[in-house]
């Protein structure tokens, strides 16, 4: 998972990784289960990266400024069963940079906007231009070709097979998903819900109700 913003909005471009802890045995069709918490150290890992990650950028004709940081940051984390991680990772790959909640004022081309601070978790405020705020938004806006969520080994998308291997292994019964049925918008003047039309001339889409 790609991640460009931090919570100020800054540019604060940083990758999220979920590793499983284990892997399909192909050899003995089994699912071999990796013991214990350690997985690989963190210093190791991002000076690793950070070597194949630049070379990768020169091959394909790419250079990091001058004045980039030598030393990477690498945490790593062991979050069980990952779940939390996961609907962590979704409310990022799911809305955008910005909260429609955390927009608290725009008064003279002035916008005010909230965020949590992670330390404190206390919220605080920022106040600023309008369009210093667009651009503090559009910055984060991904260059073409680039994707924010990629998924690879038994999650990718040609790996179906391996994939229900692995669940008919480890005996894995998925429940029914569950779909909340999706919010109504409703007329600002009379508070009837409204419903879209398709307007084939001109092919606009409005939203309206009938009277």
């Amino acid at each position: 998972m790609l991640h460009t913003h931090s919570r100020r909005l800054e540019f604060h471009p940083h990758i999220h990784l979920v590793v499983p802890a284990g892997g399909l045995d192909k050899s003995r069709k089994q699912w071999q289960t990796k013991s214990g918490k350690y997985l690989f150290k963190a210093d190791n890992l991002a000076k690793v990266f950070r070597g194949k990650f630049i070379a990768l950028l020169c091959a394909s004709g790419y250079y990091l400024p001058a004045k980039t940081s030598s030393s990477w940051v690498a945490d790593c984390q062991h979050v069980g069963k990952g779940d939390s991680a996961l609907t962590y990772l979704a409310r990022y790959l799911y809305r955008g940079v910005v909260n429609e909640n955390n927009l608290l004022s725009i008064k003279h081309d002035r916008v005010t906007f909230q965020y949590k601070e992670s330390k404190t978790k206390q919220f605080k405020t920022i106040t600023e231009h309008a369009t210093a705020f667009l651009w503090r938004v559009l910055q984060h806006v991904l260059p073409s070709g680039f994707r924010r969520a990629r998924n690879y080994g038994f999650l990718h998308g040609n790996a179906n097979r391996t994939l229900k291997r692995l669940q008919l292994l480890l005996n894995v019964v998925l429940a029914p998903s569950e779909t909340l049925p999706k919010k109504g918008v409703c007329c600002p003047n009379c508070a009837t819900q409204m419903t879209l039309y398709l307007m084939r001339r001109g092919h606009r889409v409005i939203m309206g109700h009938t009277i």
